[in-house]
């Protein structure tokens, strides 16, 4: 059958069913809610053997392979569209070590992700495996750090470079990454509990009920978004989906233009987000940023990521997982051991306070997606007092050009054979916070790990001083 818009339809409608039918088993399947399984992850797996690679049931089309490559753009372009808002500068200075300190171990752990898989892989695999690409490292860190989102991209970009495989892989390493924050985070976080470690909880099963089955009690509804103009002009959705849409099209041509002009291959969410940097700030010259409702292009950017991690999940290729079965579960299982091991070393070593609950956030997004992030978090500081929220939408514009950087410039470096070139300056970015906690003296490997609570406003410490409100 020949592909058109219609067939983008019934792509569609059978994602819908899948994706339904993932958060009906979220809801009514006690094993799911216990480690919070995402719906859409469900969806996939569903989606994955009910669909062309396995069973063939369900007739999805030749190009249901090509969406989620499209929808992450959107994803990127939501991110650049706020803008780098650093937050005051007196809310930086107020609270420097805190955030300072978080900040490197924060870009500690990722730059190690990208780091070591790739010296693995490279020196240690290719011993066993001579044919392994010079990038397949590099899938840990995307899958993992980067989520199903970023795996797409990345595999994308590969396949410019003549790895068509990389892409099936990618979303493989960042469904294993989302299983490993899940059950690994749960089982951290029982031993934490166990020894006394955690500050706000004493046990992991005291959360609301619709955190396990995803649904929300009326009472607890909140508001997706604020009318910005008037439906009688334009309806507030459809101005948001065009600030979005815009930048994602001609982010999408910018960089097939330098494709075919400079001959050199950049990934169209790169250019995305660089246009959306830039829209943003004409935007805001003009006085119409304050017409755009963040949680509207936060929403619309969720929708796509759902759909994105059932697509990507659901073309899977089964014919390349056996291909690279033993490497991909090699490189997996090294992932783990990195993962777990620099969150064990580092967490309590670079947080002076509250390190296993601010680490546990950390953990969370490298191990694929920001949801683990959240429901981590929310696990083990239910009340939000350990200031990790706030302090990682501080640290993310500050990290947001190295995410680009790294993704856009990682694979085609490695593609190209210029493996130092890449691995050089990563190196020298973690020496650089490695460096900076201990100029700064952010690092506390001689504290204890339990008893390390962050002390409250006008509470008096151990040694009888009052805390100061502006040195919390």
């Amino acid at each position: 059958m020949a592909f058109n818009a219609y067939s983008v339809l019934v792509d569609l409608a059978f994602a819908s069913g899948f994706i339904l039918i993932g958060q009906l088993l979220r809801s009514n399947v006690k094993v799911l809610q216990d480690y919070f399984m995402p719906a859409s992850l469900i969806a996939g797996v569903l989606g994955f053997i009910f669909g062309p690679s396995v069973l063939k049931l369900v007739p999805f089309s030749s190009q249901m392979g090509s969406y989620s490559g499209l929808l992450i753009i959107i994803v990127f372009v939501s991110m650049g569209i706020r803008g780098l808002d650093l937050g005051s500068t007196a809310k930086l200075k107020e609270n420097l070590e805190r955030l300072g300190s978080f900040l490197c171990f924060r870009e500690t752990t990722y730059i190690l992700q990208y780091t070591l898989p790739i010296l693995f892989a490279s020196y240690g695999m290719v011993r066993i495996w001579p044919d392994l690409h010079p990038g397949f490292g590099f899938l840990l860190g995307a899958g993992w750090a980067g989520g199903p989102g970023t795996a797409v991209a990345v595999g994308t970009t590969f396949a410019k470079y003549g790895w068509a495989d990389a892409t099936d892989l990618g979303v493989t390493s960042a469904t294993f990454g989302i299983l490993t924050g899940v059950f690994g985070g749960m089982a951290l976080i029982k031993w934490a509990t166990r020894n006394g470690i955690t500050n706000y909880i004493s046990d992991s099963g005291s959360l609301p009920l619709e955190y396990r089955t995803g649904l929300l009690p009326r009472n607890k509804r909140g508001i997706l978004g604020e009318e910005t103009i008037a439906e009688i002009s334009l309806d507030t959705l459809a101005l948001h989906a065009a600030i979005l849409l815009l930048p994602s099209g001609l982010g999408y041509l910018l960089a097939g233009y330098i494709g075919t002009v400079h001959d050199f291959s950049i990934p169209s969410f790169s250019a995305a987000f660089m246009l959306a940097l830039l829209f943003s700030w004409i935007l805001d010259k003009i006085g119409a940023k304050e017409y755009i409702d963040y949680r509207i292009t936060g929403s619309i950017a969720g929708f796509a990521t759902d759909y994105l991690v059932f697509f990507g999940l659901a073309s899977i290729k089964l014919s390349i997982i056996i291909k690279y079965a033993a490497p991909l579960a090699t490189l997996l299982i090294a992932g783990g051991i990195f993962v777990v091991g620099s969150f064990l070393y580092l967490a309590p070593r670079m947080n002076k306070y509250d390190w296993f609950e601010r680490g546990m956030f950390v953990f969370g997004f490298l191990t694929g997606v920001y949801a683990n992030s959240f429901v981590l978090s929310r696990i083990v500081d239910p009340e939000k007092k350990s200031k990790t929220f706030e302090d990682t939408a501080i640290c993310a514009p500050l990290t947001s050009p190295t995410d680009i950087l790294v993704l856009t410039f990682g694979p085609i470096l490695l593609s190209t054979g210029q493996l130092w070139t890449f691995l050089t300056p990563a190196f020298a970015y973690m020496i650089f916070f490695f460096g900076l906690a201990f100029t700064m003296k952010w690092w506390y490997g001689s504290l204890p790990l339990a008893g390390r609570k962050a002390p409250i406003a006008n509470e008096k410490t151990p040694s009888g001083a009052v805390v100061e409100p502006s040195k919390v």
